[in-house]
Parts: structure tokens; C-alpha cells; sequence
């Protein structure tokens, strides 16, 4: 019989390390939310070999109580909550307590605190889960923890992460949702000696997503904001000309945490349904606030997911705000024939250094800390470094980036839209497709049997005639079948079907989905039904074929609303009825076609995502045949 041994202390923190401490992202994460949750509204992160050889988080916050520095190390000990009742209204970011415990077994840990009330910081040094050092030594307000060696006494651990610079980026990429789900904290974060990114904590979410991702993306955004019954969602919608192959640009955050949901992920996509081709996904940045009562964030170990109360309701919420964000705004992309060479210049910028000091001053006139404290920081700066023997220089080159730097801030390049013209990025024109422009059209002639060219003020639209009257076809469509006006037609004799256990079920919960597509379908006796009538305009298709298609899509989909395969149905019912490429087709035709464009909510976009109408301006076309030389 095999004994059951009693584990001892060293080897639990291993094993709940494991939980907690996948890689060295985990641990930076950890260790952020840690510094958020203490109010900092400066933090710095530098990382070396991808996290694996130095970790250093630097923040500005509350600092921890000298007689509290060793229990922050104990399993279970946590400041967030208190007892189980509070799990239920838990705003904090951590709450498990197991992060600093969990860190401090698998790697070499240093911290230097200190709070706002105490003249002196505490320097703490824990290896493998044993206590090291503890003495006081000058610090500015706040917290620094250094990481060093990870996974140093668990080598098979080690041995499964991936290389350095895959790493790095894991880190990398979790700084960047970091800093855009806290707008208004200043982040720095340092790869391997160079400054990777940073921000002004000055709460544009705007100018974050200029600095991560660049003015292409930042100058084709759309503002959101929308309050509902216990919940709000505010943030930032791409443009259709700047969607993605895949949903790594989704990204939400509830109650300021990084989430993933297939919930709202749907939710997202419905919304921009009308605007996205086949294998495109949108880009997005949304901040959800909801009622702690109706979440639960405990789901998962990393806490990356969250249940939703009446998930229904807020599927249908989030899918209508995101619809009508998109439904006021121009979408017609405009042709630039005058390409720009892109080139990726590095900002050298003085950022926000760990406490602040710089940007503090300038902004308010006063110093973050007063000058007395950071006096005895600076007098006691070779104690905090502790370049002895056992770090050597590698711990003097670690807090390198704790001294102010020298270069002067450089203004953003002229034409940066968020930083010198900010305003600008949030007007419109009018809009083109609007029966009063109507007034104002010249249609030119079609070119290539295919395309439509119209003037309109200073601009040379471009039509594509397929694609607008398949967008005409697909909304009459639509709403004939949100009506339940689609026209059957009879077919004798009926086709008989037979339906296994799980169709059947499907098709009896469907039924007035099928009816109102235009089926009309009949029992026939145990498992059998009959198809007496089918859409009339049930083009390039075999009926039973049709049928089974619908029913297959249905039995997958899970969400709320006009089931996607009957919508993806009549989209290709439209594209196969429209008038096709290589046909000519007449003026009066193209005006009628035009005309019934205008009447459309969404008129920018076929069913399938592909747009109607392009744009060309005048200024564009001038450039290009050198009359206007910039």
C-alpha cells in the first residue's frame, strides 16, 4: 500500500508556483496589477533575456508597511479581500494572494517599498521561498521588485519555455493591453537596454493606440460610448479599411481587467456584420464597466475570463451599441493615387521616468515627492543599487533606468493627428449617399461594363455596380423575411425529408425561421416532412439542398437574434440574383439602382463586406498630374 507522504513547504510553493507562474509574462502581469491595485499612476517595466534573467517593476503607488513586507510573501495573504463575502464585489485586479509567494519560490526576489508616511524604504530579498535579507535603506515613495533567475531552482520549468525573444514578446504584447486598459497611467517599458513604448497617462486612449500600433490605424477610428442598465461600454471602433485576418485586434477589458469572451467577441462581430468580408474581423478597443453583482471574474486561474449575467441581454446590448456607432459614421473609403514611402522612425522621447519626478513639475509646478525624501534617496543610491558581489554589474546596469534622462523631449512628428490635431480626427463630412446629395450627383458613364463613375463636389465616386445591386437585393431580401412577406412557390410533387433525432429537434425550433425564409413544410408522419413550398427566389439552388444547409448552420450557432446562416443564405441568394461585372446596363438603370441605394441604412457595403463605393478627391487627382506639388 503506498504511503501518503505530507508535502513540506518549499515543495507546495513549487507546486502552487506552477499555478500562478507559467512564464515570465505571468510574473509581470502579477506584478503590474499588483502596483495598479496600489494606486500607482507610474509604472516601468524592464525585462532582459525575454524575463527569464531580469524582471523589474517600478511603480509610484502606496507602498507597503514595514511590518507587513514579510507577509506579503506568505501564501494566501493578500490585501484585497477579507472574507469570502467580498468575492462577490471585487474591483481589485489580484485577489488570490498566492502571486508574491508563488514568484518568490521558483526566483531570486528583491523589493525596495515604501510608504508615503514612512521616512525610510524596506529592502526585502527572498530566494526559493527563504528569506534572505531585510533592512532599511532610502527610497522614494512606492514599490520596486526585481526577479531575477526564473525558474533557477525548477529546471524542467525552464527548459520549456520559449526562446528569449519569443518571450519577450509575450511581455511586450501584455504591456501593450496593459497600458490600453489604463489610459490615465503612465507606462515604460524597457526590452534589453531600449525603451520599447511608453505613455503619458494623460487618459487618451487614442494617442496609446498611436504609440502601439501607429497613425495608420489610430486616424481610421470611431468613438463609442454607450450607457445601459448597469453596465457602459466606451472605446474605440476601426474603421472596415483597416480590419484583420484574425481576432487578436478585439480587445475588451471589464472593470479595467483584460478578458477574453466568445460572448462579447460574437457580440463585437454582429455589430460590424455588415461591414466585414468573409475571414475579416474588425479592430476594437472597448472598456466595459459592469456591476460586480453580475459578473464573475473567479472563473479561471489567470482570470481571463468571466461569466455574464443575462448574457442574452448583453449580447444584444453590445451588438446594437457597436451597430449604431458604425451606422452615423461615412464609410466610403477614399483612394489615395499619391502613396507616401512608411517608414518606422523611433521616438526618442525624456518619458515618464519611475516616479514621475520630471512630468510632475512641469504639468503642476510642484515635485511628486518632497525634496527631502528625495534627498535621502539620492544620498543612499549606492546602498539601494547593492553592487556587491553577489549581482556584480549587472545590478548596476538593472536600475540603469532609474536615473533621469538627459535628452530633451522631442515634439511628435508635424502631422500626427492625435497630438497636434486631435480635433480634426473627429469631423465628417456630409454624407455622400443622402437624398439631398442627390441633388448634386453627375453620373459619368460606366467603365470596363463593370464600374460606375459619378462626380459629386470635389470628388470622383466610384461605383461597383455588382456589389450595389446585390446590396439592394439583399435588403429587399431581408426585409421581406423580417416581415415574414417572402414570397413561396409551390412545388408538386413535395420533397419528403427525413430527420434524424438531432435535426429534427433543430428544425422544430426553427420552424418560423424556415416559414418566414418562405418554406412551408408539413409532418409526413413519424420523422418525415414535406416540402411543399420554397423560396421563390431561390437562385442556383437545389431545394432539399438549401434546406439541409440551413439546418446544419443552425444546429452550431448558440446566439440570440436572425440566426447567421439564414443571413449568410440570403446573401448569396442576393449575389446570385444581381446584375453581374462585364454587363452594360443603362443610365437610367444605374440611377434607378442609385436611387434605391440612397434609401438604405447601410449602403457602403455588400452582404459580404465588400464595399459598394469608393472614393477619389479632387486634391488627390490634382496631385497626381502635378498641379498641386507638395
Amino acid at each position: 500500500m503506498a504511503i501518503i507522504n505530507i508535502l513540506d513547504h518549499q515543495t507546495i510553493d513549487k507546486i502552487a508556483a506552477g499555478e500562478v507562474v507559467e512564464r515570465p509574462a505571468s510574473v509581470v502581469k502579477e506584478l503590474v496589477e499588483n502596483a495598479i491595485d496600489a494606486g500607482a499612476d507610474a509604472i516601468t517595466v524592464e525585462i532582459k533575456d525575454g524575463g527569464t534573467s531580469l524582471i523589474r517593476v517600478t511603480d509610484n503607488g502606496n507602498g507597503i508597511e514595514k511590518s507587513q513586507i514579510e507577509n506579503a510573501f506568505l501564501r494566501h495573504a493578500t490585501s484585497k479581500i477579507t472574507s469570502a463575502d467580498d468575492l462577490t464585489s471585487l474591483v481589485s485586479l489580484g485577489f488570490r494572494g498566492e502571486a508574491l509567494a508563488s514568484i518568490a519560490a521558483v526566483a531570486m526576489v528583491e523589493m525596495i517599498s515604501k510608504t508615503p508616511e514612512e521616512l525610510m524604504g524596506i529592502r526585502y530579498v527572498i530566494e526559493g521561498g527563504v528569506q534572505k535579507e531585510k533592512d532599511e535603506v532610502g527610497a522614494p515613495t512606492g514599490t520596486t521588485i526585481l526577479v531575477r533567475n526564473l525558474f533557477y531552482n525548477t529546471p524542467p520549468r525552464k527548459k520549456f519555455l520559449k526562446q528569449p525573444q519569443t518571450e519577450g514578446s509575450y511581455v511586450a504584447d501584455l504591456m501593450e493591453h496593459l497600458a490600453m486598459s489604463n489610459p490615465d497611467i503612465s507606462f515604460k517599458f524597457i526590452l534589453n537596454g531600449q525603451n520599447r513604448f511608453y505613455t503619458t497617462g494623460n487618459n487618451d486612449l487614442k494617442e496609446i493606440i498611436y504609440r502601439i500600433y501607429g497613425k495608420e490605424i489610430s486616424k481610421e477610428l470611431i468613438p463609442l460610448a454607450r450607457t445601459f442598465d448597469g453596465m457602459s461600454v466606451t472605446g474605440l471602433l476601426g474603421k472596415p479599411v483597416i480590419n484583420r485576418s484574425n481576432r487578436n485586434y478585439e480587445i475588451f477589458y471589464i472593470n479595467g481587467r483584460y478578458i477574453r469572451s466568445t460572448l462579447i467577441s460574437k457580440a463585437i462581430e454582429e455589430g460590424y456584420r455588415e461591414y466585414l468580408m468573409q475571414h475579416k474581423f474588425p479592430f476594437c478597443v472597448l472598456h466595459f464597466q459592469i456591476d460586480t453583482n453580475r459578473i464573475d471574474v473567479n472563473v479561471h486561474p489567470t482570470k481571463m475570463e468571466v461569466r455574464i449575467a443575462d448574457s442574452p441581454a448583453f449580447y444584444e446590448a453590445v451588438k446594437e451599441a457597436i451597430h449604431e456607432a458604425l451606422h452615423v459614421r461615412e464609410m466610403i473609403p477614399e483612394v489615395v493615387l499619391t502613396e507616401k514611402p512608411v517608414t518606422k522612425t523611433k521616438i526618442e522621447q525624456s518619458v515618464p521616468e519611475p516616479f514621475e519626478q520630471h512630468r510632475r513639475l512641469e504639468q503642476t509646478g510642484m515635485p511628486a515627492r518632497s525634496s527631502v525624501i528625495q534627498q535621502i534617496y539620492e544620498k543612499s543610491r549606492p546602498n539601494l543599487l547593492h553592487e556587491t558581489a553577489t549581482y556584480g554589474a549587472d545590478n548596476a546596469t538593472t536600475h540603469e533606468a532609474d536615473k533621469p534622462e538627459v535628452k530633451q523631449q522631442q515634439p511628435i512628428e508635424p502631422e500626427h493627428p492625435i497630438i497636434n490635431r486631435a480635433e480634426q480626427m473627429e469631423l465628417f463630412d456630409d454624407k455622400l449617399l443622402s437624398s439631398k446629395a442627390k441633388e448634386q450627383y453627375e453620373i459619368l458613364g460606366q467603365i470596363f461594363d463593370t464600374y460606375w463613375l459619378i462626380a459629386y463636389q470635389d470628388k470622383l465616386l466610384i461605383v461597383d455596380q455588382h456589389a450595389a445591386h446585390e446590396k439592394v437585393k439583399f435588403e429587399r431580401l431581408m426585409k421581406h423575411f423580417r416581415e415574414h412577406d417572402i414570397v413561396s412557390q409551390t412545388i408538386n410533387p413535395p420533397i419528403i425529408i427525413t430527420l434524424n433525432g438531432r435535426e429534427k429537434e433543430c428544425y422544430l425550433n426553427h420552424a418560423h425561421d424556415f416559414k418566414a425564409l418562405g418554406f412551408v413544410i408539413e409532418e409526413f408522419g413519424g420523422n418525415e416532412y414535406a416540402i411543399r413550398g420554397v423560396p421563390m427566389d431561390l437562385y442556383g439552388y437545389e431545394e432539399n439542398e438549401f434546406f439541409y444547409e440551413i439546418l446544419d448552420e443552425l444546429a452550431d450557432e448558440s446566439v440570440a437574434g436572425t440566426p447567421e446562416s439564414i443571413r449568410t443564405r440570403i446573401a448569396t441568394m442576393a449575389c446570385k440574383a444581381a446584375v453581374k461585372g462585364n454587363t452594360r446596363i443603362s443610365r437610367a438603370e444605374m440611377k434607378e439602382l442609385i436611387d434605391e441605394l440612397l434609401t438604405l441604412d447601410n449602403p457602403y457595403n455588400c452582404p459580404h463586406g465588400r464595399p459598394t463605393i469608393i472614393s477619389m478627391s479632387k486634391y488627390e487627382l490634382e496631385k497626381k498630374f502635378k498641379r498641386i506639388v507638395t
